[in-house]
């Protein structure tokens, strides 16, 4: 008895698949994405409206610090804005543009990024008309230094180019939702670039609109997202497969003085799952300092509680 082939689908209905993807996640995000210029200061970037009322985010190293910009829209509509707020921990600012605007970007959940899909980067390079580029995540998890010279952690690596003016434009998923905010490139590199992600931008913007800072507690660590393995996990009594593990312990901080070291696994905090970097962020805010906080920590020799009491850092 004889079976027919099964047909697969031929070179070119895969791009053309690619290509619609990338343009139907453009046409959702792209009139959302604008120029943003300093008032009387000079220099210039992207940004993306996330809200009707005029809400923008965009990078603190491209509005510095300017009080005021020009916000420039696609159809070339331009409305004056103020600065919000900055958090340069994250190279983040929110900006407040005059009006209403009627296309709006969704930040989607950076949790679920997996390696290898779409990464699509909208912006103004070097002032330019706007610009699309195409790529992969290429890593998740890492981390990079900001001005102030802390690092910026749960960072996503993508080959799509970036260019100058791309600073502050959004990074885009083939489902229509900001997986990030672009923020660098490496210059002599193939192609490396970095956005922040999603989760840590929404986490500084709902910080921004409530205290008009980004408010946090400080226990002296920078930190991967790492897999759990299930027998840690169970000893932890947690039931995610992933946790943070410690790649760095600042000298005299809190965690270093608690006892915590490179390479310990936190698990959970006051009992509450620590899955990733975003989680860990999210978890040391203002109402942690000065309190005394329980972290779950695996090491080689066992898990264990270590009591850590996080101080307040200034943003």
């Amino acid at each position: 008895m004889a079976f027919a082939a099964e047909k697969l689908p031929s070179d070119d209905s895969l791009l053309d698949a690619y290509s619609a993807s990338v343009a139907d996640a453009v046409d959702r995000i792209g009139p959302a994405v604008c120029r943003i210029e300093r008032i009387g200061a000079g220099g210039h970037g992207s940004g993306f409206v996330i809200a009707q009322d005029g809400l923008v985010v965009t990078n603190f190293h491209v509005v510095g610090d300017a009080r005021a910009v020009r916000v420039t829209m696609p159809d070339g509509a331009s409305r004056e804005g103020h600065v919000l707020g900055r958090d340069p921990d994250t190279d983040i600012a929110l900006v407040r543009a005059d009006g209403s605007f009627a296309d709006v970007a969704p930040l989607g959940d950076s949790k679920r990024l997996r390696r290898g899909q779409i990464a699509i980067a909208i912006g103004n390079p070097l002032g330019f008309e706007w610009t699309v580029t195409a790529g992969v995540v290429s890593a998740l998890g890492r981390s990079m230094r900001a001005s102030t010279g802390r690092l910026i952690d749960d960072v996503i690596q993508t080959d799509a180019a970036l260019n100058p003016g791309n600073s502050g434009g959004p990074l885009v998923s083939s489902a229509g939702e900001v997986i990030g905010v672009n923020t660098a490139m490496i210059h002599g590199a193939q192609g490396i670039a970095f956005a922040v992600a999603s989760n840590t931008a929404n986490f500084v913007i709902s910080e921004i609109i409530r205290f008009g800072r980004v408010r946090r507690a400080f226990i002296g660590v920078s930190a991967d997202t790492t897999n759990l393995p299930r027998r840690a996990a169970l000893l932890s009594q947690v039931t995610t497969n992933t946790a943070v593990r410690l790649r760095n312990v600042e000298k005299n901080g809190p965690a270093a003085k608690a006892g915590l070291k490179e390479g310990d696994i936190i698990a959970a905090i006051d009992g509450r799952p620590v899955t990733g970097v975003d989680d860990l962020v999210r978890m040391l805010d203002a109402e942690r300092i000065g309190r005394e906080t329980l972290c779950t920590v695996v090491r080689r020799t066992g898990v264990s509680q270590v009591a850590v009491t996080p101080v307040a850092r200034a943003s």
